[in-house]
């Protein structure tokens, strides 16, 4: 899994930590990390939480832009 820029990018022009977004979606800091990093797939759920906190829609932040191949 790739590295989450997008969501990196998001999360500082809130100018929110990863703590601040981890306690505002109800997740620890790590959670948040490992999505970053790509080390972890959040859930729907999450990733719906994540994009209300952020102001940011699904396809923003956790849409593959190659996922679909010609």
């Amino acid at each position: 899994m790739a590295k989450n820029l997008r969501l990196k990018s998001a999360r500082a022009a809130k100018d929110m930590s990863q703590k601040d977004l981890a306690e505002a979606v109800g997740v620890t800091r790590q959670t948040i990390n490992a999505i970053e990093t790509g080390d972890y797939n959040p859930t729907v759920r999450l990733c719906t939480a994540i994009c209300r906190t952020l102001g940011k829609t699904l396809n923003d932040l956790f849409w593959e832009d190659d996922f679909y191949v010609n």
